[in-house]
């Protein structure tokens, strides 16, 4: 099977909590894909990734969050630790996976799927750093890359989510 045969939203994942992501539910919806941390520098971007889920949630939307720790260790702790973390310190309501590598040889299939995806700047490849944005539309095809240090809620951004909702 190639990855032609199949969208971004195929792919098996592990939800933070246990179990399945089960990301094929998310068909039909755009889906801002989002490397996060919990002692990064730009962790406050949860805030806005917050804000995107509640305003845009009952339009077909949602962000997922995929733990990382490859970027100086910052997203050290167990699921149960970061799910308190995302819960207690930004509200977080949106799905979190199983914390996964983003870059390298041990880089999780659903990041294979997404690196080959030019941002605006034409920066493929590999993941830079925390809080890397993919917006996924609603057929399941990357549509959009973001860098890290791009807010959540910026105009570029909510442009993009606002075009594939409609």
């Amino acid at each position: 099977m190639t990855t032609a045969d199949h969208t971004v939203l195929d792919v098996e994942i592990g939800a933070l909590t246990g179990g399945a992501a089960n990301l094929p539910q998310y068909a039909g919806k755009a889906v801002l894909i989002v490397n996060v941390a919990s002692k990064c520098g730009l962790t406050p971007q949860y805030t806005g990734l917050e804000k995107l889920q509640e305003r845009y949630a009952g339009r077909g939307f949602t962000v997922l969050g995929v733990p990382c720790n490859q970027f100086l260790g910052q997203e050290p702790g167990t699921a149960e630790e970061i799910a308190e973390f995302c819960s207690a310190t930004y509200g977080v309501t949106f799905p979190l996976t199983e914390k996964v590598e983003v870059n390298g040889e041990g880089r999780h299939p659903l990041y294979e799927r997404l690196v080959g995806f030019a941002d605006a700047e034409g920066h493929s490849g590999d993941i830079r750093w925390n809080f890397e944005k993919f917006l996924i539309g609603r057929d399941g095809e990357v549509v959009a890359r973001f860098s890290p240090q791009t807010e959540p809620e910026s105009a570029e951004v909510v442009a993009a989510i606002e075009a594939q909702l409609g």
